[in-house]
């Protein structure tokens, strides 16, 4: 399981994650984010193109090793 945190207060609706990964990202009216913060396992190549794909890297992910883009956010 990959377990999920975006920075709210950094998060600028861009909705790069939404478009990518729908079943764990979505936007809720114009630009509130909602997520699931434990994806599934089978969504970890979604998720992970989802936190490459972010402009202002307001993603952190837990779980994505080895994924392109995914790689762990303790570098951030």
């Amino acid at each position: 399981m990959t377990r999920l945190v975006v920075d709210l207060n950094r998060c600028q609706g861009y909705a790069q994650c939404a478009f990518l990964a729908p079943d764990v990202f979505a936007m809720h009216g114009e630009e509130a984010l909602v997520y699931n913060p434990r994806a599934e396992r089978e969504q970890r190549e979604r998720v992970a193109r989802a936190v490459a794909a972010c402009p202002v890297q307001a993603i952190t992910a837990d779980g994505l090793d080895g994924y392109a883009g995914g790689a762990s956010d303790a570098a951030r």
